[in-house]
């Protein structure tokens, strides 16, 4: 006898009717937008609330609206512009996609999965984020909120870790029109209602075939809760580094070491954060010992 496979419950109808009646009014949402646009939105947005990313991405794209005026930006210009998005690393990668972009595509971001992977810095679900609501293609796209989601509605679990087959099971949930649509309205039910923690269950469209809601909202297991364990921020070298890349950031020139001697009481911790970023490319020593962004 055959596995008996659970029928989908995720509505195509109900999430697209949701989308359209609640969408929130993203910058990156107006109409006109460019798939350079979309791309920046989705690395800015990743472990970054979208509160801090609109105001940031709106000035890099007044600042950098194609992926050829932001390849001509200096590395300083772009960490700086950065500001306190967390993890600076992106804004290298970023500008080292727009120079792929600008080398092997004549400026234009590229509209295939396949090559959207091919570019520096571009994961899985950011190739598929541009492909799906850049170009309007029709493929799977899963961030944390589309698999919470899946896992409570379709599965009864109340947190889900990513695993192998995710993109294939929401892929044949995909209608066969208003695919980005339907996929945008997952990811929005999960950010609004469908929340990590106090789903607001009575605002879903879902609710009346959660499988979740219908095993009694039974609370995470142990096993869940570990994996949902969040990092601490406060104490790390995480920290350290952001307050170092601070000054840096608002130096007017090179800084001296005694400048960021007096960031951080604990100098093993402090001299291993600097080197860090020294390893990283987001910061550099010249000749007289001080330090400042890469040029």
């Amino acid at each position: 006898m055959g596995t008996i496979v659970a029928p989908i419950v995720i509505e195509q109808e109900q999430v697209i009717r949701y989308y359209r009646d609640n969408a929130r009014a993203l910058p990156w949402r107006a109409p006109g937008t460019t798939p350079w646009g979309v791309l920046l939105s989705e690395v800015m947005s990743h472990q970054t609330p979208v509160a801090r990313v609109a105001p940031v991405w709106q000035e890099w794209i007044a600042r950098w609206p194609t992926p050829r005026d932001f390849a001509a930006a200096g590395t300083d210009e772009v960490l700086r512009a950065w500001g306190t998005l967390g993890y600076p690393r992106r804004a290298l990668r970023l500008l080292e996609c727009a120079r792929v972009i600008v080398d092997k595509h004549a400026g234009a971001v590229p509209d295939s999965v396949e090559e959207l992977l091919a570019l520096p810095g571009v994961g899985d679900y950011t190739a598929r984020a541009v492909a799906c609501f850049a170009y309007g293609k029709n493929v799977a796209v899963v961030d944390t909120n589309v698999r919470r989601i899946y896992a409570r509605a379709q599965e009864g679990a109340f947190l889900a870790a990513p695993r192998k087959g995710e993109i294939a099971d929401v892929a044949a949930l995909l209608p066969e029109v208003d695919g980005p649509v339907f996929s945008a309205g997952l990811m929005e039910l999960g950010a609004l209602v469908c929340t990590a923690t106090n789903p607001r269950c009575g605002q879903c469209p879902l609710e009346a075939g959660c499988a979740w809601v219908a095993a009694g909202r039974p609370s995470p297991t142990e096993e869940e809760l570990k994996k949902k364990k969040v990092q601490k921020f406060a104490g790390t070298d995480r920290q350290v580094r952001g307050k170092i890349m601070k000054l840096l950031r608002e130096a007017d020139s090179p800084v001296a070491a005694a400048a960021i001697d007096v960031l951080w009481p604990d100098k093993v911790q402090l001299s291993r954060a600097l080197y860090s970023l020294l390893a990283d490319h987001l910061a550099e020593q010249d000749e007289r010992g001080y330090f400042h962004l890469p040029r």
